[in-house]
C-alpha cells in the first residue's frame, strides 16, 4: 500500500509532462500551420502528425478544431498577460500606458509567429458566432477598460489633461494597437515596428498631456 502511493507520484507526474509536452508541441505545430495555410486547411491530422504524434492525437486531445483553438487562444492570453503584467505591475497613469505601449511593441519581436497566426485566427471567426468571438469581445472590453483606468489615474495624479475622454481614449489606443498588428500581418515589410512604437507613444503621450 505505502509502496503504491510512493509510486502513484512519480507516474502522474511523468503523465502530466508528457501531456503538457504533447500541448507545446502541438500548440507549435498549430501556429506554423494557421501561418502558412490559414485555419481552413489545418487539419487536426497535420497538426498531430508535424508535432511528431500519431494522427488522431490532437484530435483526441482537444475534441476538435475549434477545441484546439481555443485552447490555442486561453495559452495566449495567458502569455499576454504575463508579458504585460511584467511590464505594468506596481505602475498607474501615464507611466503604466506608456509601459503598456513598450510591452505592445515587444510582444511583436518575441512572439511574432504566435501573435500572426492568432489574428488569423480571430479574423477568420468573425464570420461566424462563435466561442472565440464571444470571448474576444469579453478580452476587449477588459482592454479598453484598462487603459480607460489609466487615464484616470493620470488626470487623478495631475500627469494628463482633464479634458481626455478615458473611454473614447481607450477605444481609440485599442483600434490603433489592433489595426498596428493586422497591417503587420497583411504586410510585414509595411510596419517598421520600433519606430511605429516609438511615434505611437510620442504621439499618445503629447495628446493626453496637452488636450483641450
Amino acid at each position: 500500500m505505502e509502496e503504491g502511493a510512493k509510486l502513484k507520484g512519480p507516474v502522474v507526474n511523468r503523465q502530466v509532462e508528457r501531456s503538457t509536452l504533447s500541448d507545446k508541441r502541438m500548440f507549435e505545430a498549430a501556429i506554423n500551420l494557421i501561418n502558412e495555410r490559414g485555419t481552413a486547411k489545418a487539419t487536426l491530422k497535420d497538426i498531430g502528425e508535424l508535432a511528431g504524434y500519431s494522427r488522431g492525437l490532437a484530435s483526441y486531445r482537444f475534441g476538435s478544431k475549434d477545441g484546439l483553438w481555443m485552447e490555442l487562444f486561453r495559452n495566449f492570453d495567458q502569455l499576454w498577460k504575463e508579458h504585460i503584467g511584467g511590464y505594468v505591475v506596481g505602475k498607474t497613469g501615464l507611466e503604466a500606458l506608456q509601459s503598456a505601449i513598450r510591452a505592445q511593441q515587444d510582444i511583436f519581436k518575441r512572439e511574432s509567429g504566435y501573435l500572426r497566426a492568432m489574428y488569423i485566427l480571430w479574423y477568420e471567426s468573425l464570420g461566424e458566432e462563435s466561442d472565440i468571438r464571444a470571448t474576444l469581445a469579453r478580452h476587449h472590453q477588459i482592454y479598453r477598460r484598462d487603459v480607460a483606468r489609466w487615464i484616470q489615474q493620470g488626470i487623478a495624479e495631475g500627469d494628463m489633461s482633464d479634458s481626455v475622454d478615458p473611454q473614447r481614449f481607450a477605444a481609440v489606443y485599442c483600434a490603433t494597437m489592433f489595426g498596428s498588428i493586422y497591417q503587420w500581418v497583411v504586410s510585414s515589410d509595411s510596419l517598421d515596428i520600433d519606430s511605429f512604437f516609438d511615434y505611437l507613444e510620442k504621439m499618445m503621450i503629447f495628446y493626453v498631456q496637452t488636450a483641450r
